[in-house]
């Protein structure tokens, strides 16, 4: 039996949320070379789940994400209330994106949190996680 291989990326958001000590981030998990899971962590309590799940029956939350110069609605499954599933698709998109913002729910609102994703290094990436850039 071999062990597997896990690597762990994260991008910080550029600035601090307005209620938050600590910057929201993108964590993505990867395991024998494939994508395992994207979050979406903002560090801030997260509103109610606004969408059910179809598929899963995971209760969903819309979001509103920006990448470069196009926007489109996703819906991320919610996770307890702590963060919010990436789908495999954008999170293609992102990995390949100079600017990302993602518009979510709070308790007290609608927050942006706002990132540069040209600083990951998409070699060790594709590598990692067997995953290339898409664009939205």
């Amino acid at each position: 039996m071999t062990a597997a291989k896990k690597v762990r990326f994260e991008l910080e958001a550029d600035k601090l949320m307005e209620d938050s000590d600590t910057k929201a981030k993108i964590v993505l998990y990867c395991v024998n070379g494939k994508l395992s899971l994207g979050d979406f962590r903002p560090n801030l309590k997260l509103g109610p789940p606004n969408r059910p799940s179809f598929w899963e029956g995971r209760p969903q939350m819309r979001v509103l994400v920006r990448i470069n110069d196009s926007h489109d609605h996703h819906n991320w499954n919610w996770v307890n209330g702590h963060f919010l599933a990436i789908d495999k698709d954008t999170v293609r998109q992102i990995i390949g994106a100079r600017l990302l913002r993602i518009q979510f729910d709070t308790p007290h609102g609608p927050e942006i949190a706002e990132f540069s994703p040209a600083g990951l290094d998409l070699a060790m990436v594709k590598k990692a996680c067997g995953l290339k850039p898409q664009k939205p």
